[in-house]
This record gives C-alpha cells, structure tokens and sequence, in this order.
C-alpha cells in the first residue's frame, strides 16, 4: 500500500470517528436536556383529563383543597415547557377559577395576586399565538390594530387573557391606573366575540354583560345591552351555567334596583338541580355558594 493511500485512509477513518464522537456527544447532550421536556409533553393529557374531572367535581371542599397541587403541577410542567400555550392556559384559567370561587370574598389582596399569576400565564400564550409585544404599554389602537391580525386558535389565549386582566382591575378598582387598563382588556374580549362567541359556554357574553350591567349610564353601563349578552350566554348554555344568572343578579339588577329580579335569579340558582350540568358541576356549585351570600345582603342593597 502506498503511503499516499494509508494516509488518506487514516485521515477518513479519524473524520469518521470524529463524526462518530460528535453525534454521540450531541445525542448524549440532547437526551440530558430533553428527558424533562419529554415526560412533560406525555403529561399534557393527563393534566386536561385531570381540567376536565375538576369541572366535573361537585364538591367544593374536595375541590378548593385540591386546586392548589393542581396549580403547582401545571407551573412545573411549564419550567420544562415555558412556550406551550395550552400549558399557559391551563394555568391561567386555575388561577382564576381559584381566586373567584375560593378567594376573592375572602382575601381580596391574595385573589388580586392570583388573578396577577393568572393574567401573566395568559399573556405569554397570547406571546406564543401571535400577539408579541408588552401588551400592557401598547397604546390601545396600536393593540386593536394587532388584535385584528389574529385568528379563532388565539381565542383561548384572548379569552383568559381579558378575564384575569378584568378581575385584576376590579380588585384594584380604587387605582385609576388599573381602570385605565379596562379598554385593553375588553379590546381582548371583543376580539374572542369576533372570532367565537361560543367560547367556553358563551364566556364573552357574560363579561360584557356585567360590563354594561356593572356601572350606571352616566359612566358606560347600558341595561339593555347587558340583559341580552346575558340572554345570549344564557341560550349557548340551555341555561344550565347558573354563573349567568347569579352575575345578572348580582350586577344588572343591583344596578337596575330590580329586587324581584335579584331575588328570583338567585333563589333559582340555588333551587337549580345539582346535576343540571354535569360537565361544569363545580362552577354551579361555587354559583350556588355565592347566590347564598348574595341572598343574605339582599335588604342591605334594595
């Protein structure tokens, strides 16, 4: 063999080897950073199953102690995945159903947090389905110009997005700055009317509802614009989601002093049959617990 054609083997065969070690390298490297990644992808079934059992929880003990470590799993997960946006949401919308049905009548300070959390997880998966930038300094026509670029996948993201950012403004209702941040979030909310108005049982429609049921007519509220975005939540559900009615009565007719219309919402909410909607029996029941609470101030407000 010449020494011309062993060098040029010798020289392939440590590029080969080269190579060799590089992928394997690169394999070794890929598998210590991924293995996390991995589990918590194969865990994204398991944690809308477990979305979906808790709405179906008709106890609101069992529920508020097991929320939490519900919260705490979902937030792990994020650490190994923090661009999934359904992770983002689920997230979002725990936190908000925690603080509004356990919280918020309790410890307004610590539900304003919550809904916080909630309102961040919700604005990077806006971040991930298309709406870059920081939302909260964006003026609002620049934000309305974006909003009109998005399609129905960026209703979930909208959706919980709006809700968390108005519960947060309405425990911070003394703040003027926060009230000023309203416009953005119902820009995000009249977006998700555009794109699904069916979204999470007529969701859209119940915020606007009590926005124009929640202040006089001097200051924006318009009654009759409330009662039909409550009518139409109200037909996309059968009216078998009691939060419409206990919010109608809670904000429209406290507003309108209509106190047979207080009373009779809330004495149906609470006279509602515990199965009439197995798939959200949690929400009713939280509605069920609030329409008491609400029935007990009725002579303070009428």
């Amino acid at each position: 063999m010449s020494t011309a054609l062993a060098g040029s083997l010798h020289t392939a065969a440590r590029r080969r080897l080269t190579r060799g070690l590089g992928i394997g390298l690169c394999a070794s490297m890929l598998g210590a950073c991924s293995v996390g990644q991995m589990v918590a992808r194969s865990s994204l079934p398991v944690v809308e199953s477990g979305n979906i059992a808790m709405n179906r929880e008709p106890d609101i003990e069992l529920a508020r102690d097991a929320i939490p470590a519900n919260l705490k799993l979902v937030e792990s997960l994020i650490l190994e995945l923090p661009d999934n946006a359904a992770l983002r949401i689920q997230a979002a919308q725990g936190f908000y159903g925690y603080a509004y049905g356990f919280v918020e009548d309790e410890d307004g300070a610590r539900a304003s947090r919550l809904y916080r959390r909630g309102l961040a997880h919700a604005l990077k998966a806006l971040d991930v389905s298309g709406l870059h930038g920081d939302i909260e300094t964006m003026p609002l026509d620049q934000l309305q110009h974006r909003l009109a670029d998005l399609g129905r996948s960026a209703v979930p993201a909208l959706f919980w997005s709006a809700s968390c950012w108005a519960k947060w403004i309405d425990m911070n209702r003394n703040d003027p700055a926060r009230l000023a941040d309203l416009g953005k979030a119902t820009a995000l909310m009249q977006r998700v009317l555009e794109l699904d108005d069916t979204y999470y049982y007529g969701g859209a429609h119940i915020f606007f509802g009590v926005f124009y049921g929640n202040r006089p007519p001097m200051l924006g509220g318009d009654f009759k614009k409330s009662a039909a975005e409550f009518e139409r939540a109200r037909a996309i559900t059968g009216g078998k989601l009691l939060i419409v009615d206990l919010l109608q009565a809670q904000y429209l007719a406290v507003q309108e002093q209509d106190r047979k219309q207080f009373h009779d919402l809330l004495t149906g909410v609470i006279n509602a049959p515990p199965d009439v909607f197995p798939e959200m029996a949690l929400a009713n029941a939280i509605a069920r617990h609030k329409a008491k609470r609400l029935l007990a101030k009725e002579a303070q407000w009428f």
